[in-house]
């Protein structure tokens, strides 16, 4: 059983944009949050996978620290369908690494700013990143993808 195009969107939007999903259980639908509040970006060395939380295989290069990124329409942008995706709308910086390096393969987007928070989402990177000393990890607008179908 799947999805329907306009479910993977509103799903998208509450979780993203802080958007209610309208014709949810009662007449407001499901609401979103009083306040905005931030979704955090990580990077990981391998797969998290699905029963993962957002620090497994979660790199720890010197520096590293996960990445707040507000629930906006200005932060993340949800378009088409069939897929249905969402990216960010702005580049995702992470700190400069230090000293001690990583090689990252794979991203997530959970919850909590450090600990073992919600993964909502992880996927792989479109290759590994060597990060070293002076090597400052970003996703550039658009970037980073997820998708719903």
């Amino acid at each position: 059983m799947s999805k329907s195009d306009t479910w993977e969107s509103d799903l998208l939007k509450l979780v993203f944009n802080n958007t209610t999903a309208s014709k949810i259980g009662d007449i407001t639908g499901l609401v979103g949050s009083t306040a905005v509040g931030s979704l955090y970006v990580s990077l990981h060395t391998s797969d998290p996978g699905e029963t993962g939380s957002q620090n497994t295989n979660e790199t720890s290069y010197t520096n590293y620290q996960r990445v707040a990124v507000a629930r906006t329409v200005g932060n993340w942008t949800i378009s088409g369908n069939s897929p249905t995706q969402v990216a960010n709308a702005a580049t995702i910086t992470f700190a400069q690494c230090g000293a001690s390096g990583a090689t990252l393969t794979h991203m997530g987007v959970g919850t909590d700013s450090s600990g073992a928070g919600k993964l909502l989402y992880s996927g792989q990177l479109t290759s590994p990143l060597s990060v070293s000393n002076n090597i400052t990890p970003m996703f550039t607008a658009g970037q980073l993808i997820i998708t719903e179908d």
